[in-house]
């Protein structure tokens, strides 16, 4: 039940008041003056406070100030006999949720008082989801305990706190964006958006106007003006994977972004301003790009301020079983099944393979398992042939979990009615992902 605190020292307005509000469901509490609202503030933490601006001990817009340092999320509706616009103007400055006169605007009492509940209510649903963030993509979350991965992840863990620039550095499927997203998280920035985009998943041009964005009649098709992602990200950061495939072109644009945070849009001539945290990954080797002539010397130096080294999976198998696990748990609970088991003989094939695709792989893999297993245990023959024949070497296993791959892509976009942006959620991966991979294998 929502609380209320009224706080009038004229006793019949505070007790008349005090039925009306408990009649529509709320719990009220009653107080006569600034140090006995202070109280009760404490001991019952309400959601919102009916207060009168004159009061024996004080005054009601000084105390709506503390109210508000003391307990931000808690709302305060001001009532006044006599309203003036000075006093209204402060006591919104500091925090009032609204200021009316009593009398010409008691049938506003009930409807504020809702749609102050209403914001609280909000506010909590943010802070939950917030906390939820915080969890899901801690670096405690991070699953691995290999040397060389805990080095990895106690260098992200260091530089998520600065503002400077990231290179996540690994082969496909190691969990570079994994680490990006835990990197903003635990950052300054978190509050502000953490935008992912694939460096490889677009044209040129495409990729140029998702960036940066477009004026209305820039190109063919530009019908209105369009936002960038480094608009949308602005605060906050702007993950670039693969930034390896990036045009030149664009790589220059990226670099003054880097320098001075201006950009132009495309077909526009006024500079724009940005302030976000920019984190890159790539599975290139960088120095053999540039002597190559792919990529810009000044934007490696810009963007490699701070390099993370991620390690393959096959280079740390002593965690694979933890990955499993969490696999196990993942894909049993998106199949609706009860979390099943993983037998020795399932393990120590997972541990003989060299996982090519990383982990990212071996989530695929363990998902396959679960949805052909009949019984509550992982066994080897749930696993794709060539993990039993010790393929070290052998592609089979990623043609065969590739197509798999794809009839899974194409079931979930039936099963959002072709939605993009919700096939991608149901799927678990970010949007720019999934245009990736409909792209590889041309759907």
């Amino acid at each position: 039940m929502n609380k209320v605190l009224i706080i009038d020292d004229e006793d019949k307005l505070r007790n008349l008041l005090g039925r009306i509000v408990a009649l529509e469901g709320f719990e009220v509490f009653q107080a006569s003056d600034c140090k006995s609202g202070l109280k009760a503030l404490e001991k019952y933490v309400p959601e919102v406070v009916l207060c009168d601006v004159k009061l024996p001990d004080g005054n009601g817009v000084e105390l709506t100030r503390q109210i508000k340092q003391l307990y931000p999320e808690t709302e305060v509706i001001l009532l006044t006999a006599y309203g003036n616009i000075p006093d209204g103007v402060l006591a919104i400055k500091n925090g009032a949720f609204d200021y009316i006169t009593k009398g010409n605007d008691n049938q506003r009492i009930i409807p504020l008082l809702y749609r102050a509940i209403e914001k609280v209510q909000l506010s909590h649903r943010v802070q939950q989801l917030e906390r939820r963030l915080d969890e899901h993509f801690a670096f405690d979350n991070i699953i691995g305990q290999s040397t060389a991965y805990r080095d990895a992840l106690a260098l992200a863990q260091k530089v998520a706190g600065t503002d400077t620039a990231v290179l996540l550095l690994g082969e496909t499927g190691v969990g570079k964006e994994v680490f990006a997203q835990a990197i903003h998280q635990a950052g300054s920035r978190k509050a502000k958006p953490y935008i992912a985009v694939n460096c490889a998943a677009f044209s040129k041009e495409l990729l140029e106007s998702e960036l940066f964005g477009h004026k209305a009649g820039a190109f063919t098709g530009a019908l209105k003006d369009k936002k960038g992602l480094f608009e949308e990200a602005n605060g906050g950061t702007i993950f670039l994977d693969e930034i390896g495939e990036m045009p030149a072109e664009l790589q220059a644009k990226l670099l003054r972004v880097l320098e001075n945070g201006e950009y132009l849009k495309v077909g526009e001539t006024k500079i724009a301003k940005t302030n976000v945290r920019i984190i890159a990954a790539t599975n290139r080797k960088l120095e053999s790009e540039i002597a190559a002539g792919h990529f810009r010397a000044d934007l490696f130096y810009r963007i490699a301020v701070f390099q993370i080294p991620i390690p393959p999976l096959r280079e740390r198998p002593d965690d694979i079983a933890a990955l499993a696990n969490h696999f196990v748990g993942v894909a049993s609970q998106k199949n609706g099944r009860p979390a099943l088991n993983i037998s020795a003989p399932y393990l120590a094939a997972l541990r003989r393979y060299a996982w090519p695709g990383n982990v990212r792989e071996l989530k695929n893999v363990i998902e396959r398992s679960v949805i052909l297993s009949d019984g509550q245990t992982l066994l080897p023959d749930t696993l794709p042939h060539p993990f039993n024949q010790n393929p070290a070497n052998d592609d089979a296993a990623v043609l065969e979990l590739a197509e798999l791959e794809k009839r899974h892509i194409l079931k979930v976009l039936e099963r959002s009615g072709g939605n993009k942006t919700e096939a991608a959620r149901l799927l678990g991966v970010a949007i720019t992902t999934l245009y990736r991979k409909l792209e590889s294998y041309g759907l």
